[in-house]
């Protein structure tokens, strides 16, 4: 009788504790779509503004949890503004000769909830890719975007360095914004 009650008890607790985990990290309920109009560029980099654009809907679009829409249909707007872009030496010889530069994007990110005209999040954001001096990535000895594969054993480097850079930063950027709005609620 005892191990009965305790078994009972056992499964209100699990289920309980599992409603609790699937109701945390939700979005809120009559939010079902976004709107992500161009981000605002408050730096000197060229194209920048339309390659942040570009992978945030991407990414928005890969993981369809909300359907992505013109501001004037959308129950949630995501802006952006990169305040600022960084390219400077990360790493040195023991000489302090510049073997790699790391390219770095910071981007001021705002998700408006527009039917009760409230701010959901608001945070800032950095990506960064690394590059060197030598023009090929696919020999440069770096791993330019930080998935622990060098050169070789990397498949997706190759290109011109800084824009591999780049192109890495705003990824990075994409992905983390993404992923704050799926866990902060």
């Amino acid at each position: 009788m005892i191990k009965r009650i305790v078994f009972q008890l056992g499964i209100i607790f699990f289920i309980q504790g599992c409603m609790f985990y699937s109701l945390a990290g939700s979005i809120p309920a009559h939010i079902n779509s976004i709107a992500i109009p161009i981000v605002e560029n408050q730096t000197a980099e060229f194209g920048m503004s339309e390659s942040v654009t570009e992978n945030l809907l991407n990414k928005f679009n890969e993981e369809n949890i909300l359907r992505v829409t013109d501001e004037d249909q959308a129950t949630s707007i995501l802006r952006g503004t990169i305040t600022r872009v960084s390219d400077a030496p990360y790493t040195f010889t023991k000489e302090e000769a510049v073997t790699e530069y790391r390219f770095t994007v910071h981007m001021k990110v705002e998700w408006y909830d527009v039917r009760d005209d409230k701010i959901l999040m608001e945070k800032n954001f950095s990506g960064w890719g690394a590059y060197g001096l030598s023009g090929d990535i696919s020999t440069d000895g770096i791993d330019n975007d930080g998935d622990g594969l060098l050169d070789g054993e990397d498949n997706d480097e190759f290109g011109d360095p800084r824009e591999f850079a780049t192109s890495v930063a705003v990824i990075k950027i994409a992905e983390d914004v993404l992923n704050e709005i799926m866990t902060s609620w």
